[in-house]
């Protein structure tokens, strides 16, 4: 979304992608007297973000599901203000997938909607061992695909959590309790 102080788009990211990356198309641009940064393929237009920002303001939950999502929205600034870590859960498990479907090229839609899939599944109360050998499987991939959109310096240890860790051998509840 590009939030002004937030974003980790940087010109310090932008290096590290021409030494690290084969990102030509994300690498600074060098003129006589400036320096450009090109336009990301994640980033959205600034008429896309007022769309995300009003669909968020207007949505409506049941009470006690993330029911003030609507009122962190601030219009003016584009940002989202106070969310909580189950507002935030719910951003990320459900609206994800709904709020940039037709913003964002399918290759990244596809990626950032894996990885919610993946958060919404491993936290559902009913797993079934196949579903876990599955999920086990496209973890390692997903992080795979956001590391050849986004840039390094958007990876810490907490983006890669969900794939170095392991879900097999830890003993989970199947069927009913």
């Amino acid at each position: 979304m590009d939030v002004k102080g937030k974003t980790k788009d940087n010109i310090k990211a932008r290096l590290d992608i021409a030494f690290f990356c084969n990102c030509k198309n994300m690498e600074l641009v060098c003129d006589e007297s400036r320096v450009a940064k090109p336009r990301a393929c994640f980033l959205l237009e600034k008429n896309a973000q007022l769309l995300v920002y009003k669909w968020l303001k207007s949505l409506r939950f049941p009470d006690g599901h993330a029911s003030n999502i609507s009122r962190q929205v601030n219009m003016e600034e584009c940002r989202l203000y106070g969310m909580k870590s189950h507002n935030c859960h719910v951003f990320m498990q459900i609206l994800i997938p709904l709020a940039f479907r037709d913003l964002l090229s399918k290759g990244i839609w596809n990626a950032l909607t894996e990885i919610n899939h993946f958060f919404r599944d491993i936290y559902s109360s009913k797993l079934n061992v196949d579903h876990i050998e599955r999920l086990e499987t496209i973890i390692i991939e997903t992080p795979c695909k956001l590391e050849m959109i986004f840039p390094p310096s958007f990876f810490d240890s907490m983006e890669h959590l969900p794939h170095t860790s392991t879900i097999r051998g830890k003993s989970w509840r199947i069927g009913p309790v």
